[in-house]
């Protein structure tokens, strides 16, 4: 195991926890472009439908890379010395099923019960959509719930992963965060060089479906994203990272975002945004470290970013609501505008809800064992660490742990 100190640092990510929320916003832009492909007219011109999708066609996928870096980042920085993994995923599971479970059965209520079959109705709640090369299971129910099904593999394996990397010596994590980058930008490669192309996408005529989905889809390829999170988290923490600051890892995401453009929608929408979005994760996370100023650090930013777990999950179910609950017409574009101004203001305050009514009681009150429960263990049973914690460093709490 590596020898190398880690420095002390802060227990609260405030800029990242307000950078969720730009995050989950431009995952809502997408979701509003896909509602014309999935049943829900809004917009009355054709051409306007085409043209607003191909502004933001790979606008969701940014929002999803930045999530799955975000989440082996953030929960790296706060493993707890004396954790366990049943202890670590007892949190998780209070954390991620409850609001799940909650919209799903939203979802199924508003629109989804009449033109969803049973088995894809059962594969979305339990989460395992994501297993299935098939549009019509990853996306059922609600469209934004199967990255919470790649979430779950991450969570499952964050132990073990935690456990190897923690023995990377601190001045090699860097080429470590080379490897998985590299491995990052080759799944798409190889997906095309190696999976059956079979049908193409509806609204990418020149993408598989096939090789769509186990580019950016299947959980195994996923996990890269999740491990250069927990990289990149440690190599900040060792000191050993290149911070280029948030204004220049802003600028170097935009470029990318844009690059994506001109690229293959499965480049676009895998490998071209990932390492903006951990130079600009790295980055908010050593602001925050140093005490400096961000402009996501204030109070807005951050209680948007509480309730964005919640706003990710409920935001598509609340688009079709109100779209149904005004009669179900198509708008020109300066009330269509209106209409989705109306549906984010409503998906705020329904997350809002969802976040004080069952995320937050229910990670409080159940999400570590009672003190009883501990008191009563045998000394010789004492459970195993989640993973040895570098010497200095402390222990903390996420803002979405």
């Amino acid at each position: 195991m590596s020898t190398d100190r880690m420095r002390t640092r802060v227990t609260r990510l405030d800029t990242l926890t307000g950078l969720r929320f730009p995050a989950a916003f431009v995952v809502f832009l997408y979701h509003a472009a896909l509602l014309g492909f999935l049943g829900v007219p809004w917009l009355s011109s054709s051409s306007a439908v085409t043209t607003y999708y191909d502004a933001v066609a790979h606008a969701g996928a940014l929002g999803v890379t930045f999530f799955f870096v975000l989440s082996g980042f953030v929960l790296t920085w706060s493993a707890r010395d004396t954790d366990t993994a049943p202890r670590f995923w007892r949190r998780r599971f209070l954390k991620i099923v409850p609001n799940y479970v909650v919209v799903w059965a939203l979802a199924m209520l508003v629109f989804a019960a009449p033109i969803t079959d049973m088995t894809i109705g059962v594969l979305n709640l339990f989460m395992v959509q994501v297993w299935y090369p098939d549009f019509a299971i990853n996306f059922g129910v609600n469209p934004a719930g199967w990255s919470l099904g790649v979430e779950a593999v991450f969570y499952l394996l964050f132990p073990v992963l935690l456990h190897w990397i923690k023995k990377i010596p601190a001045r090699r994590l860097n080429l470590w965060v080379v490897g998985v980058v590299a491995g990052i930008i080759a799944t798409p490669l190889l997906s095309t060089l190696l999976v059956p192309a079979g049908a193409m996408m509806p609204t990418e005529p020149d993408t598989s479906i096939n090789q769509y989905f186990f580019s950016y889809i299947l959980p195994l390829p996923r996990v890269l994203d999740f491990a250069l999170g927990i990289l990149v988290a440690r190599s900040v923490m060792a000191g050993r990272w290149r911070n280029i600051g948030m204004v220049w890892s802003g600028v170097l995401l935009a470029a990318a975002f844009a690059l994506g453009y001109f690229v293959p929608p499965i480049y676009a929408t895998r490998a071209v945004c990932v390492v903006p979005a951990a130079l600009l994760i790295a980055a908010g996370a050593i602001a925050d470290d140093e005490g400096r100023f961000t402009l996501f650090r204030n109070r807005a930013m951050v209680w948007l970013g509480d309730i964005s777990f919640a706003f990710y999950l409920v935001h598509y179910t609340v688009m079709v609501a109100v779209w149904k609950l005004l009669g179900s017409h198509s708008y020109a574009n300066p009330a269509a505008v209106g209409l989705m101004a109306l549906a984010l203001g409503v998906a705020i305050l329904a997350s809002w809800a969802l976040y004080t009514l069952v995320e937050r009681p229910i990670t409080r009150r159940w999400s570590n064992p009672k003190k009883k429960l501990v008191a009563a263990a045998l000394p010789a049973a004492e459970p195993r660490p989640l993973a040895g914690r570098g010497a200095g460093e402390r222990v903390g709490s996420s803002p979405t742990a």
